[in-house]
């Protein structure tokens, strides 16, 4: 009876150390990441505004809560940057005040590697219906937004903004290319050809980018009215890392990524 006794106290203790370190390392291991939970919330409007706009009686609030980090004060960085009110600049009740808004969600586009890569999306309807984006790319192991100057070579940001323009540049081309090819209206080719005269991309646009598993998604936001949204560029220029080695800081965010 010792003997088994013995034995299964010996078992037991086996099993919760194992079982420790294994919580420990899986610990170790997620903590380069955050658990994102989404929150869906319903704003039902006041009864004014629904008899003034029936069809926006509600809106559909999907918002992320995340979780998961080791340092409270990183968690409560990123908390703050991933705020309603911080995203499009509009807080619950202040959605539920206005009659525009119809839908708020995100996207997680990556989650690993001490990076957060999310992009939100909300749109509503005015006298146009319309949508906007906003996107952050958060580094967890201070809780800032990433910036240019935070993960490229400073001696290298201005010939790295040549060649995302180039890429730009390219496909403003061929939008007016597509409109020529497709017999379009004289008069819209007019009008695409002068939307594209006031755009330019330029140094801070650099602050944009989104970061994948082979490399980063550059984006540009025209800002065209909805009239003309038809002749708006996309906004989305990709390098695969191997691309941008030689303008990634090795000390940086994307250092992990080029060794």
């Amino acid at each position: 009876m010792d003997r088994r006794r013995s034995g299964c106290i010996l078992l037991s203790l086996l099993l919760v150390s194992t079982g420790y370190a294994a919580q420990k390392t899986a610990s170790s291991t997620n903590n380069d990441r955050v658990t994102v939970r989404a929150r869906r919330v319903v704003l039902v409007r006041t009864r004014k505004l629904a008899k003034q706009f029936p069809e926006r009686r509600r809106a559909t609030v999907i918002y992320p809560v995340v979780a998961g980090l080791s340092d409270s004060r990183v968690l409560a960085r990123v908390r703050s940057i991933l705020n309603v009110k911080n995203v499009f600049g509009s807080s619950l009740d202040e959605y539920r005040e206005d009659g525009w808004l119809t839908d708020f969600s995100y996207k997680i586009n990556y989650n690993r590697n001490y990076i957060l890569d999310i992009t939100f999306e909300q749109s509503g309807m005015a006298a146009y219906p319309d949508s906007q984006t906003k996107h952050f790319a958060i580094n967890l192991k201070n809780g800032s937004v990433l910036k240019a100057s935070d993960a490229f070579l400073s001696s290298k940001l201005q010939t790295l903004a040549e060649l995302v323009r180039a890429k730009f540049q390219a496909e403003l081309k061929q939008i007016l290319q597509d409109l020529a090819e497709s017999k379009s209206d004289p008069e819209d080719i007019r009008i695409a050809k002068e939307a594209q005269e006031a755009l330019e991309f330029k140094l801070e646009d650099l602050d944009q980018f989104s970061v994948g598993d082979k490399g980063l998604t550059f984006l540009y936001d025209a800002g065209y009215p909805h009239v003309i949204q038809a002749f708006e560029p996309e906004g989305k220029y990709f390098f695969r890392y191997e691309e941008l080695k030689s303008y990634i800081r090795r000390d940086g965010p994307l250092g992990q990524f080029i060794r």
